[in-house]
């Protein structure tokens, strides 16, 4: 069952759309916030997510812009204009649709299903890179003989490294990815998790210093 992420803060539209949306099949979760939502995609897999733009505090333009730091999750925009600059600046900041308040919901559905259609499928439900799979539903790191569970922490920072191979991540962004949004932890703790995090997965026979890389001066990289 593909499970869809409403974000929207007024709880009446969220209700309606998850009324929308249920009778076709699909799981849907809430968020009234644009924060609420960031930690809940860093938490759960998530298949396609529905965005307001007029959100107090962080709108939608932000937290479209926030996910893309760490999620190629589709994103469907809800407009309640029919300026063409808002549209365009939306898509911009990496969303993949929009819909325009009020909409029906032979529109709705649509639209949420053509873009699932598009959106690549994982599989097994994991991220596979290299000969190895993050498994987003145990939450392990796999390869032939071999599983590691690990913790919501380490399976956050695993996650950006393997989705992205070869990007380097500073300390600040994998700090925003594994701890709350607008975290004041030291962005050193970084070092201390990935310091566990190699000697867990040496003991279990990883090649770790093949794979999770020290870029020195700036952060960390998958290869």
């Amino acid at each position: 069952m593909k499970k869809i992420l409403v974000v929207d803060d007024e709880e009446r539209m969220v209700e309606l759309i998850a009324l929308f949306l249920k009778p076709h099949g699909f799981n849907v979760r809430s968020a009234y916030t644009g924060e609420e939502a960031l930690k809940l995609l860093k938490t759960e897999v998530v298949h396609l997510v529905i965005l307001d733009i007029m959100m107090p505090g962080m709108n939608g333009w932000e937290t479209c812009q926030e996910i893309r730091t760490f999620s190629d999750v589709p994103i469907l925009m809800l407009t309640a204009r029919e300026g063409k600059q808002e549209v365009v600046k939306g898509l911009q900041l990496g969303a993949d649709d929009y819909v325009t308040k009020p909409f029906d919901e032979n529109e709705l559905v649509a639209r949420v299903e053509a873009l699932l259609r598009r959106a690549p499928e994982p599989e097994g439900g994991g991220i596979h890179v290299d000969g190895f799979t993050l498994d987003t539903e145990a939450y392990s790191l796999k390869w032939p003989g071999h599983e590691v569970s690990l913790t919501m922490k380490e399976f956050c920072i695993v996650e950006a490294l393997m989705k992205h191979p070869k990007r380097t991540y500073e300390r600040e962004q994998l700090l925003s990815l594994a701890w709350e949004y607008n975290t004041y932890t030291d962005p050193r703790t970084v070092d201390s998790h990935i310091r566990n995090l190699r000697d867990k997965l040496r003991k279990a026979h990883f090649p770790v210093d093949q794979y999770i890389l020290t870029v020195w001066g700036i952060g960390y990289k998958w290869k």
